[in-house]
């Protein structure tokens, strides 16, 4: 394959061609442009694009490979080293964890790779390429693609009860993120500034409503859900709630709280953006939760996507509107106008309509349950004296400590355990728990990952119990 390399020589300088070739290379290679493993052209290729000899690309790459440079291989070509001369340049902006790797990460939202529905996916890709028209590939129109529109209203209301009319509209977006955005544009156009929000919950939630000039207000959340008698008392016209499974607690909103937040948003014109995280993942066959945007489509924003489903990288995410706030999107909105690429868009269609993505999130589905089982029955073994919450659906669990245990230090002794995990305060608006907990994420995790890593919590618990009792 003719790889290609960003290269030039002068033959107006006296320096032999074989040490610019050189010396390019391995400037590209110490300042991060050519990274670890970057495959390079051949030598042939490379006398071609630069129109010299062979020779003198082949005593180039010979140079650079003695020198621990570059790699050559039988049938892998040759590539930028993994060694200390290549110098690897950290990300901007990442945090790199101290110690790392460790053996066990049970941080919320760490992706489950193995879990993707790799053949369906490219089935359904190769169905949408077979069939595609030249105008199915162009710039999807405002709010997603028609067909995804349409299959997804059909999906969500046979799954979720949700309504979709006429006058109503079910809009594509590329995930959470954008979701929330577009949402407090809506505000913001509506003259809301200020949003309701769940305490713990989404932080990173809470950062995309301040960049979007929304105030985020926390209530307190309890074992019975949002507290909207809190809620009552504050001088808001919006919240945004996790009714099915409340992150990161994993508690269900009541049904006696959930008549109660209908009411409260009956007056005044008020807003309930539901995030129906994990309602997919609901383990009580008897006692399944249902969406809040049926009891009260003409006030209740619906929102969700496919990260839990999927992968998060699969960006597709939507928003079911209310009829009279439809109107408002029907121009261009800078939040509205980023939704994913046409092929990603026809493809979940595809593999929705198919009745391929119910038989992905059912076996999803009993493998999380098999988890959520494990991870119970690890906690009350290893940590009988840990309360639990949010263990009937979902992909986390949160686990109440003893009051007196110090939540920092025990996730720090869980880390040199080579265990990851968060405690409650990370989730809570102002950085403090009342009480503290721990919150695991079991969905990337095999069941000896499971026993092994809330055993390695309980031996760092231990160290703390004398001084707790």
């Amino acid at each position: 394959m003719p790889w290609h390399l960003t290269i030039t020589v002068d033959r107006d300088v006296d320096v032999p061609l074989t040490d610019q070739i050189k010396s390019g290379i391995q400037r590209g290679i110490t300042e991060g442009a050519l990274r670890p493993g970057t495959r390079l052209p051949s030598t042939r290729q490379l006398a071609i694009d630069l129109g010299v000899s062979r020779t003198v690309t082949l005593l180039a790459y010979e140079q650079l490979t003695a020198e621990g440079y570059l790699t050559a291989l039988q049938g892998s070509g040759t590539r930028v080293a993994e060694t200390p001369a290549a110098r690897i340049l950290r990300t901007p902006g990442r945090v790199e964890e101290k110690n790392a790797p460790v053996q066990w990460d049970l941080r919320v939202g760490q992706p489950d790779t193995a879990n993707f529905p790799l053949r369906d996916w490219l089935v359904c890709y190769r169905r949408v390429l077979a069939g595609a028209a030249g105008r199915d590939l162009d710039v999807p129109p405002l709010g997603g693609a028609q067909n995804l529109q349409e299959t997804l209203a059909g999906y969500l209301g046979r799954m979720r009860g949700i309504r979709v009319t006429k006058e109503s509209r079910l809009l594509v977006t590329s995930g959470v993120t954008q979701s929330v955005s577009a949402v407090c544009e809506l505000l913001n156009a509506l003259g809301i500034r200020e949003l309701a929000v769940e305490d713990p919950g989404h932080k990173s939630c809470w950062q995309t409503m301040r960049d979007a000039g929304i105030r985020p207000r926390p209530v307190p959340v309890d074992r019975h859900g949002l507290d909207v008698q809190a809620l009552s008392r504050m001088d808001v016209r919006a919240v945004l709630v996790t009714p099915t499974h409340q992150f990161p607690t994993g508690v269900a909103l009541g049904g006696a709280r959930k008549e109660a937040l209908m009411r409260w948003a009956a007056h005044d014109a008020r807003i309930v953006i539901e995030h129906d995280c994990g309602g997919e993942f609901w383990y009580e066959r008897r006692t399944r939760q249902t969406a809040l945007q049926p009891l009260l489509p003409e006030r209740v924003i619906y929102m969700g996507c496919v990260g839990g489903s999927l992968l998060p990288g699969i960006r597709i995410g939507w928003l079911a509107l209310p009829a009279r706030l439809v109107p408002m999107v029907n121009r261009p909105w800078s939040r509205w106008e980023f939704g994913p690429d046409p092929l990603t868009q026809l493809a979940f269609a595809e593999m929705v309509g198919s009745g391929l993505f119910d038989r992905h999130v059912r076996r999803l589905r009993s493998r999380y349950r098999e988890r959520a089982d494990a991870v119970r029955e690890a906690v009350r073994h290893y940590l009988p004296r840990c309360a639990m919450l949010g263990s009937t659906s979902g992909r986390t669990l949160y686990v109440g400590l003893p009051a007196a245990v110090d939540e920092a230090a025990l996730v720090e002794s869980a880390r040199r355990r080579s265990v990851l995990v968060q405690g409650g305060s990370h989730f809570h608006f102002d950085g403090t728990s009342r009480s503290p907990a721990l919150v695991l994420g079991y969905q990337n995790l095999p069941r000896t990952g499971i026993r092994a890593s809330v055993s390695a919590i309980r031996e760092a618990l231990d160290e703390q119990m004398p001084a707790a009792e």
